[in-house]
C-alpha cells in the first residue's frame, strides 16, 4: 500500500515543467513494466478495474438471460398450459344440512348426543316421553277390534237375512193357503146361509138354526179377511227382509273383513298411533356431525321445532363464483383443483364441475341489478 500510495503521489513530486501527457505515458509504461525506477516490482493497478468490469458485464448478461428465460417460460406456460384454465378465490364450501325436528309433541326424556359428536344414519339422538303415544295406541287397537267385529256382523247379517227371506217366502205360501181355505169356507157358509134362508121362509128350519148359519157366514168372511191380512203381512215381511239383506250386502260388496273400508280406516288410525309412538324416538337422518343443539331434558317440544342439525361432511361441495367471461369454456365434468385456506397450497383437492346455478348472484339478490352483470 505504501508503494501504491507513493506511486499515486508521484506527480506531486515531479519536476516543474513536466506535462501531464508525458507523465501519463511514463506512468503507463512503468505500470506495464511492473517495475519501479529502483528496479523493484509494483502492484498491477489496472487489472482489478478491468476484472470488475468483466464481472459486472457477466452478471448483467446473466441477469438479462435469466429475465429472458423467465419471460419466455411465463409466456409458454400462459400460452400452452393455462390458456384454458380459469381461477377464482371467491369460493366457499357448502353442504345440505339436515335439520332435526320432531314430528310429534311431547316432553324430552333423554338427549343422547352433544355438539361436534359424529353420528351415523339411524342413530338415536333423543327420546320423547311416550306415555301419551302408548295410550293412543291402546285406543286405536280397541277401535280396530270393534271395527272388525262390526264388519263380521255385517257378513253374518247378509247370510242370516238370506234365511229370513226364505222363511218369509214360506210364510207367504202358508198365508196364501189360509186365504184359499178361508175363501172355501166363506163360499160354503154363503151357500148354507142361502139354503137355510129358503128353508126358513117355508118354515122347514128354525130361526135359531138360521141365526147360527148367518153367524158362521160372518165368521167365514172375517176369517178370509184375516187370512188376506196375514198374506199381505208375510209379503211385506219378505220385502223388508230382502231390503235388509241388500242393504247389508251393499256394505260388504266386493270386500272382505280385512280390506273393508271400516276396518281399513281403523287400521290407518292404528298405524298412525304406532308411527307416533315410533316418532318419540328421534334418529339421525344422515351421517355427519351434530351442530347447533338447542334442546334439553324436560323441555316440551312441538312438531317442526328445530332441535339440532346434522352436517353430512362427506357430502360437502364447493360453490365457486366466476365472472361471466370466465365461463365460456367451462362445462360439467371438467377437472377442478382446489386449495383450502385451512391447509394452504400443500394440500390440493381434485374435483369435477357438477353444474351451474340457475341464475347469477345478482338475479337472486334482494334488490337485483338491472343489468346482466354478476357472478
Amino acid at each position: 500500500m505504501a508503494n501504491r500510495s507513493e506511486f499515486l503521489d508521484f506527480p506531486s513530486r515531479s519536476a516543474p515543467g513536466h506535462k501531464h501527457g508525458t507523465f501519463n505515458m511514463n506512468m503507463h509504461a512503468i505500470a506495464e513494466s511492473n517495475e519501479l525506477p529502483d528496479g523493484t516490482e509494483t502492484p498491477h493497478a489496472a487489472e482489478p478495474i478491468g476484472k470488475k468490469h468483466r464481472i459486472r458485464k457477466r452478471l448483467l448478461l446473466l441477469l438479462v438471460g435469466v429475465a429472458a428465460l423467465a419471460g419466455g417460460g411465463w409466456w409458454t406456460y400462459e400460452t400452452y398450459f393455462t390458456a384454458n384454465v380459469v381461477a377464482t378465490e371467491n369460493a366457499y364450501t357448502a353442504v345440505e344440512i339436515a335439520h332435526v325436528t320432531p314430528l310429534v309433541d311431547g316432553p324430552v326424556a333423554k338427549v343422547l348426543v352433544v355438539e361436534t359428536q359424529a353420528v351415523t344414519v339411524g342413530q338415536i339422538l333423543l327420546r320423547l316421553d311416550d306415555t301419551d303415544a302408548q295410550l293412543a295406541l291402546a285406543g286405536a287397537l280397541a277401535d280396530h277390534g270393534r271395527a272388525e267385529r262390526h264388519v263380521r256382523q255385517l257378513f253374518a247379517t247378509v247370510e242370516s237375512m238370506a234365511s229370513v227371506v226364505d222363511g218369509r217366502s214360506a210364510d207367504i205360501a202358508s198365508a196364501e193357503a189360509d186365504v184359499t181355505r178361508a175363501r172355501v169356507d166363506l163360499e160354503k157358509a154363503e151357500l148354507d146361509a142361502s139354503r137355510y134362508r129358503q128353508l126358513a121362509i117355508s118354515g122347514a128350519t128354525s130361526k135359531e138354526m138360521l141365526s147360527n148359519i148367518e153367524t158362521a157366514l160372518k165368521i167365514a168372511r172375517a176369517s178370509l179377511q184375516q187370512a188376506i191380512a196375514r198374506l199381505e203381512a208375510s209379503r211385506a215381511a219378505r220385502v223388508a227382509a230382502i231390503g235388509t239383506r241388500e242393504a247389508s250386502a251393499v256394505l260388504i260388496a266386493e270386500t272382505n273383513v280385512e280390506n273393508h273400508p271400516e276396518v281399513r280406516a281403523a287400521q290407518v288410525k292404528l298405524d298412525q298411533a304406532r308411527l307416533n309412538l315410533e316418532r318419540t324416538t328421534i334418529r339421525a337422518p344422515v351421517a355427519g356431525i351434530v351442530a347447533q343443539r338447542n334442546v334439553e331434558v324436560g323441555e316440551r317440544v312441538q312438531p317442526g321445532q328445530r332441535l339440532m342439525a346434522v352436517v353430512p361432511i362427506e357430502r360437502i361441495h364447493v360453490n365457486a363464483n366466476f365472472k361471466e367471461g370466465q365461463l365460456s369454456g367451462v362445462a360439467p365434468g371438467q377437472t377442478v383443483h382446489l386449495v383450502s385456506d385451512l391447509y394452504g397450497d400443500e394440500v390440493v383437492y381434485d374435483g369435477r364441475v357438477t353444474g351451474f346455478s340457475g341464475g347469477s348472484g345478482s338475479a337472486f339478490a334482494a334488490i337485483p341489478a338491472q343489468n346482466a352483470t354478476g357472478n
